[in-house]
Parts: structure tokens; C-alpha cells; sequence
């Protein structure tokens, strides 16, 4: 529960970075200021958005396959379409944990 309130003087270009940053992170300024002074780490991935949208959607296409074969529907189904749609995905994916590792200077 957030039931204190804290006051700081800060410079006019701070505060505007804070809320910028607060802004990349997808935080609120409070929740992105609390964790800043706790020590907790923030991490901002570009680009999992549209890779999640991308799994999602696989998932839903094996699902619906996966149900017609319950229902004797389909006997076989050709899942070279999923199977390249799932390679680019993780491909995706390795480059963005590729472009993570150099930005924490990991790689």
C-alpha cells in the first residue's frame, strides 16, 4: 500500500530525464523512482512485444490443430509452416538477448 508521500528538490533537466526514463521503462515515475532507490533492477527489452505477439499466435495455431486432431477432424497435419513461423520467432529472440548482452557491456 502507498500511503506516504516523499518530497525532493531536484533540477528542472533531472526530473524531465526521470520521467523520460520512467517513460522507457513502461513505469509509472513512482513505481520507476522507488525501484531506482531500492536497487532494483529495471530492464527495458525493445522489441518482446512483437516476438510475444508472434508465440501467442503460434500457440493459438497449434492449439486449434491440436483440437481438430482431437475431434478426428485431421489425421495429419503439415506443420512446416508453424515449424519456420517458430525458427524466426526464436530467431527473434536470440537478437534481442544478442543486443541485450552487448548494451550491459556482457558480451
Amino acid at each position: 500500500m502507498k500511503d506516504k508521500k516523499m518530497s525532493i528538490r531536484i533540477s528542472e533537466s533531472d526530473l524531465a530525464a526521470v520521467h523520460r526514463k520512467a517513460g522507457q521503462a513502461r513505469l509509472s515515475f513512482t513505481d520507476y523512482v522507488t525501484r531506482a532507490c531500492l536497487g532494483r533492477q529495471i530492464v527495458v527489452i525493445d522489441g518482446l512485444d512483437e516476438v510475444i505477439q508472434q508465440q501467442k499466435a503460434i500457440g493459438r495455431n497449434l492449439n486449434q490443430l491440436t483440437m481438430l486432431c482431437n475431434m478426428g477432424r485431421i489425421s495429419v497435419a503439415d506443420l512446416s509452416a508453424l515449424t519456420a513461423q517458430y525458427a524466426s520467432v526464436s530467431e527473434k529472440l536470440s537478437e534481442i538477448l544478442e543486443r541485450r548482452r552487448w548494451s550491459d557491456g556482457n558480451g
